[in-house]
């Protein structure tokens, strides 16, 4: 069972939203209880969004700015991001606490003030940040958004028995208090892989990208392919470069005779470079991809045509961005909606739960949240697991060939 809030604040209002969360905790076991919830540009992958925490940050260069706060009520929230960052990072920062402004108006006005600090996309300056929020009395901290920063929040934030709820999508900085909202790719490649050997896809190669994002690609396709049955003929990195792309295919060629299927979790530019090169062949194989494929340059690109991906469900993201632009006046960044979904969650949490409006039993309910970009919950060791829809590549956009659950299994 899951409770959607955020995605639904617009059409049904916050009375009637907490009138179906509260008849929906009263079937649950005191143990139980919950409450639901409403998700990178430059900072995550999946969900046609950039693998920044993979990538070179942009480096902060201007003031850091001073402390804001967002909302009178009672229950303090940090707010971490890197606004005085450059480039992507500050334009993605900027949105991210648009978004939350957003939430708290579209909730109603609850019992939080979001305490937002900036942390200059530094780890020193994610430090400092944190522990100005909790001296002054936050309850728990969304943010910050770099994997890199995460860590000193969440050592500032343990030392005071606080959770933290971040932006960052690489799994590694989860655990001990740090929950991830973020996408994983991890997701998005388990969920590729399942609907393809559901669909008879047995053998599969991938290149994949010589980097951070490319290991954690290569080790969610070894893992699911091997719970699955099927069989990995051969991995192929390559090096962000065009004539390096085109060389690693086609060392490719020797080897994916023997797959059925073809990974390539890259962005549309590096799968209609590394595509061609494959040669002939390419055409017999199902082409797969992630979240990054959610592009207009992959529905553009005729080499791509009848490609599978992962992705999220983004009708979710578009009626959140008409109501963005009616309120800012110009368009959200991808990112925004981890922010919108955070507060909406907290909002959530702090009007129905009491004192244990944070606590680990109730942030990671097997049922999960709904948001804004569909079905996600917190798994107990700070990762997360998303339901996904996939879509084929078609001139007019992704077609949905496989739409995300509306809930968790048993098991799953």
């Amino acid at each position: 069972m899951t409770l959607g809030i955020a995605g639904r604040i617009a059409q049904e209002g916050d009375r009637s939203m907490f009138g179906v969360l509260k008849a929906r905790l009263g079937q649950l076991s005191p143990a139980a209880v919950f409450a639901a919830a409403a998700m990178m540009l430059g900072a995550c992958s999946g969900g046609g969004l950039p693998s920044g925490d993979f990538a070179k940050s942009d480096l902060p260069s201007r003031p850091p700015q001073a402390s804001t706060a967002i909302g009178s009520g009672q229950i303090k929230v940090g707010l971490i991001l890197p606004l005085s960052a450059t480039g992507n990072a500050g334009v993605a920062a900027a949105s991210m606490r648009n978004a939350a402004e957003l939430a708290l108006a579209e909730f109603n006005a609850p019992n939080i003030q979001l305490l937002v600090k900036d942390d200059g996309g530094t780890g020193q300056g994610a430090q400092a940040a944190a522990q100005q929020a909790v001296s002054e009395g936050a309850e728990i901290i969304l943010g910050p958004l770099f994997a890199h920063t995460v860590g000193p929040v969440g050592q500032v934030a343990r030392s005071r028995g606080i959770p933290v709820i971040a932006f960052s999508n690489d799994a590694n900085v989860a655990g001990n208090g740090v929950y991830l909202l973020s996408f994983l790719p991890e997701a998005d490649v388990d969920r590729i892989v399942d609907y393809a050997t559901q669909s008879g896809k047995r053998s599969f190669a991938a290149l994949v990208p010589d980097n951070a994002y490319g290991s954690v690609v290569e080790a969610a396709l070894n893992t699911t392919a091997a719970r699955r049955g099927a069989r990995i003929v051969g991995i192929q990195k390559y090096a962000q470069d065009q004539t390096q792309m085109q060389a690693a295919a086609r060392q490719m060629l020797s080897v994916m005779g023997g797959a059925d299927a073809m990974l390539i979790p890259d962005g549309g530019d590096a799968a209609r470079t590394l595509v061609p090169a494959l040669g002939a062949d390419a055409k017999r194989l199902q082409l797969l991809g992630t979240g990054l494929w959610d592009d207009p340059q992959v529905a553009g690109s005729a080499v791509l045509q009848g490609g599978w991906y992962a992705t999220a469900d983004s009708s979710g993201f578009r009626s959140f961005a008409g109501r963005y632009r009616a309120k800012f006046g110009n368009e959200p960044v991808r990112t925004a909606t981890l922010a919108y979904d955070a507060v909406a969650l907290i909002a959530a949490l702090a009007k129905t739960q009491g004192a244990q409006r944070f606590a680990p039993e109730t942030l990671t309910n097997s049922s999960g949240f709904t948001g804004i970009d569909g079905l996600f919950r917190f798994r107990p060791d700070g990762t997360n697991q998303r339901g996904l829809a996939v879509l084929r590549v078609t001139p007019g956009g992704g077609q949905v060939v496989s739409p995300a659950p509306r809930s968790f299994g048993p098991g799953s």
